[in-house]
């Protein structure tokens, strides 16, 4: 169960982050011509983009901790067994 919830705080994590960066990364593109004469105008969609982007981080890096958790468990409960050597 965790490994399917991690995956799926993953993969939202990342649309999310795609999705405001992209945006973001528009927005600034289409309004550098005014930027040129106003700089402070550059910060409004770095910071309207940035929270959806540091929400998007945040359950990315949560999908990965909980993946890698599962992982850690799963080697404690069954460690892998010692290769068969054909010589003994």
């Amino acid at each position: 169960m965790k490994q399917l919830f991690g995956g799926l705080l993953l993969g939202v994590g990342i649309l999310i982050m795609t999705c405001s960066g992209l945006c973001s990364l528009i927005v600034v593109f289409m309004g550098f011509s005014e930027a040129m004469r106003d700089p402070s105008i550059v910060m409004l969609p770095l910071l309207v983009g940035g929270i959806p982007f540091a929400i998007g981080f945040g359950l990315f890096w949560g999908g990965r901790a909980l993946l890698r958790q599962d992982a850690r468990e799963r080697a404690v409960l069954h460690p892998p067994e010692p290769p068969v050597d054909g010589a003994n």
